[in-house]
């Protein structure tokens, strides 16, 4: 499976395949009976590939979630297929539209809600993903490959007998400072709600090493650098900028891609005045907003069109006038869009409702309702992130909106304001 959040590039949702590991499949295996291992905790010196081809081979049950549409995922199922007849589970988000070629495989589904899963839908899927694994476990016969399926005289391959030897062995111990790519990521976690950016850019840099082409890993990768502003805010962004290009935004569909690079494009406007920035940063929010209809490219784009706006008034009026109106019709949808998260059945993780009630903030004051903008953030700010697990039998402790969160949102505010000081509708009055 993938790890941390990947979009589903067909109806364009972010899922946090992280949470479904953590709550799902990590405890179900466990409570089945096995050790279970996600390639992203294999400690290992060298290509990541060795180690979990050998898993592919050998384990005893292999788990792989498809959901997202992951190539990576499809792929290893693909060689788990090839390599043994049975044992093999598959899983997917409910979502999911399946390729013809595993049309004939039993999937079991879950209902993700994207940045979280609800907690009957846990203990649902759990216990099913826990009796599947029991009883596919102690299956000695039963094929659940389509190739073994089709291709009946087909045999399984074998390693030939050193390599036999070698892979049975103790596996050769990695040195100490070779750490695992979920403890790496941990500390970046870690890193970033203290707003040690310089800390987790140098933390991502050894991930991208050992998984150079994940979108998720550049993406928290780019975040990084540039609020790193190291060695200077200029030249943090355009390092910045030079890996998402990595990710091919003129072609992408990857909301998460296309607002890193707008916001990338806002701030190097912000620096330098270039107008290649602000033109690309419209573009890029744009796109995304209307992939999607996504809050965060949204407000971002209702607010660049406004310094579009504020630069035209005089030498472009009716352009100005232009770009005001489709702002605010912009902060309305994406009002719409935020309270339809808050007012849904399944409600938005602690963290995400921060950036939901933070946007809706910015919405209203862009439209001039201050009062309800100052409550807004007010309410955002006071949120506690603290996540409880099914597992726990106690509440967990609070824990604090991380400053940068909020110095972002207020930083961004005071920005508009001062951009809605004098409107271009006044040349019309």
């Amino acid at each position: 499976m993938g790890f941390g959040k990947k979009t589903d590039y067909q109806s364009g949702r972010v899922l946090d395949l992280d949470k479904s590991y953590k709550n799902i499949i990590k405890p179900a295996a466990q409570a089945a009976g096995y050790e279970c291992v996600r390639a992203d905790e294999i400690p290992h010196a060298g290509n990541i590939n060795v180690p979990m081809y050998q898993q592919l081979l050998s384990a005893d049950v292999v788990v792989a979630d498809v959901s997202t549409y992951n190539p990576n995922a499809f792929y290893e199922l693909g060689v788990r297929h090839a390599l043994r007849p049975r044992t093999t589970i598959t899983i997917a988000e409910d979502k999911l539209v399946f390729p013809f070629d595993i049309g004939q495989i039993a999937i079991r589904k879950y209902h993700h809600m994207g940045e979280g899963i609800d907690y009957d839908e846990v203990e649902r899927m759990k216990a099913d993903l826990t009796e599947a694994i029991r009883t596919v476990g102690a299956q000695s016969s039963a094929t659940d490959s389509p190739v073994y399926t089709f291709l009946q005289n087909l045999r399984p391959p074998v390693l030939a007998e050193k390599e036999a030897a070698r892979a049975a062995a103790a596996p050769a111990p990695v040195p100490a400072d070779q750490p695992t790519v979920r403890a790496l990521m941990d500390q970046v976690d870690a890193a970033t709600k203290r707003s040690d950016f310089a800390t987790a850019k140098s933390l991502l840099t050894v991930v991208r090493s050992m998984m150079p082409n994940d979108a998720f890993v550049i993406q928290k990768l780019a975040l990084a650098t540039y609020k790193s502003k190291q060695p200077s805010v200029v030249d943090a962004l355009n390092e910045a900028l030079g890996m998402l290009e990595a990710l091919s935004p003129a072609s992408s569909t990857d909301t998460e891609t296309l607002g890193l690079y707008g916001a990338v494009r806002k701030r190097l406007w912000e620096e330098t005045k270039a107008s290649p920035h602000l033109d690309k940063a419209i573009w890029a929010l744009e796109k995304g907003f209307y992939v999607k209809n996504d809050y965060y490219n949204g407000i971002n784009l209702a607010y660049m069109l406004n310094v579009r706006a504020s630069l035209n008034a005089e030498s472009a009026p009716a352009e100005a006038i232009a770009d005001f109106v489709l702002a605010q019709r912009t902060r309305r949808k994406v009002l719409e869009l935020c309270e339809a998260l808050l007012t849904a059945e399944r409600k938005p993780d602690r963290e995400s409702e921060f950036w939901v009630k933070a946007t809706m903030s910015q919405a209203y004051a862009g439209l001039g309702e201050d009062a309800k903008a100052n409550a807004l953030l007010d309410e955002a700010k006071k949120l506690d992130l603290a996540v409880p697990t099914p597992q726990a039998t106690t509440p967990p402790a609070p824990v604090p909106v991380p400053q940068w969160m909020i110095d972002s949102t207020v930083e961004q505010l005071e920005k508009l304001r001062q951009l809605l000081q004098k409107s271009p509708l006044e040349r019309i009055k």
